[in-house]
């Protein structure tokens, strides 16, 4: 006769809860999960960022709470003084494709997307530090990126200029008081990282980075690849290198920042949802989506602008990190209802 002798881990059910249980090693007879490769594979318990952050931010003073978002949110949305006025941007939608004509590739919308751009507002310095990032790059994944001593001032004068604005000091505020950060200095620096921190996304090649793929665009296994800015997207088809093809969603608002989803052609290579904020400052997107990305990492984070509700996905690199085991930005865009 065999023995069986069940331990006491054999006979136990994990709940649908992370308390106790971060860093559990995996496996299938569990509701959910608590290490790290759950926000990978999306399965991670519904508590999980309130138990298992590496941070450890689990006391309910200084959680991220889904009212805490929907209030800074509203606030940094005030606090966009930078914004395009009606007056700036007159855009072009045209044709609204179907959810089966995305992938279509089939240009739907003879007309460019911006009919009208006043460009007096790249002169604005956050806009000006911007756009001067945006040629640091090879959209092409799988070749090193050449960061030249020039670039990196560029960054250094982005976030210089990107810190002067109301909207950045005041997340930086609210960040500080979640226990998040201790200074301002801290913040930058950790900014940098996450965001222009140079990672691989081929096959060791350190070819990419958080800003590069969100604001700039990227070209992978033919297709493009992150591009979320109307900046980036207006000055390139000024100069005929995208071509817009149509728009899946338009958002509710009738003034800036608006939302559309949309598809288009760089350079030949075809994006087919690719959505992005039309008409807001430089650091309204870098601030929301920091933002999000720090309170709710590889998870839809809830927000509020102007009264209307809006959702923004954010992913982090899972494959390389900096500092004390801290995470870069892979991938961050408004979610189209």
């Amino acid at each position: 006769t065999t023995l069986l002798f069940l331990s006491p881990k054999d006979l136990y059910t994990a709940p649908d809860s992370c308390e106790g249980r971060c860093e559990e090693p995996y496996s299938e007879e569990d509701e959910c999960h608590c290490n790290a490769e759950c926000e990978r594979y999306h399965n991670c318990c519904e508590d999980y960022y309130t138990h298992c952050r590496p941070e450890g931010f689990s006391s309910s003073w200084d959680a991220i709470t889904d009212e805490d978002l929907l209030h800074i949110s509203e606030q940094l949305y005030k606090a966009d003084h930078n914004k395009a006025r009606p007056t700036d941007i007159t855009i072009n939608p045209q044709y609204q494709a179907s959810p089966d004509e995305t992938g279509d590739q089939e240009d739907r919308s003879p007309q460019p997307l911006y009919k009208y751009v006043n460009e007096e507002l790249f002169s604005k310095p956050t806009y000006a530090s911007f756009i001067k990032l945006l040629d640091n790059y090879q959209r092409a994944t799988g070749r090193e990126e050449d960061v030249t001593a020039e670039e990196l001032r560029e960054q250094d004068n982005f976030l210089k200029e990107v810190m002067k604005t109301e909207l950045m000091k005041k997340l930086f505020a609210f960040l500080h008081k979640k226990n998040r950060y201790d200074s301002e200095q801290e913040f930058v620096a950790d900014l940098k990282e996450m965001w222009f921190g140079l990672y691989s996304r081929g096959n060791g090649e350190q070819d990419s980075s958080g800003f590069e793929h969100v604001f700039s665009g990227e070209v992978k296994k033919g297709k493009v690849s992150g591009f979320h800015n109307w900046i980036r997207f207006y000055l390139l088809e000024k100069q005929g290198i995208v071509n817009y093809f149509s728009h899946n969603f338009n958002g509710p608002w009738d003034t800036y920042p608006e939302v559309l989803g949309l598809q288009f052609s760089w350079d030949g290579f075809y994006k087919e949802v690719g959505s992005a904020f039309i008409g807001c400052s430089p650091e309204f997107e870098f601030g929301l989506y920091t933002l999000c990305f720090i309170a709710r990492p590889g998870r839809a984070c809830h927000l509020s602008l102007g009264g209307y509700s809006l959702s923004i996905q954010t992913y982090a690199w899972t494959k390389s990190t900096y500092g004390n085991g801290k995470k870069y930005i892979a991938t961050a865009y408004v979610i189209s209802p």
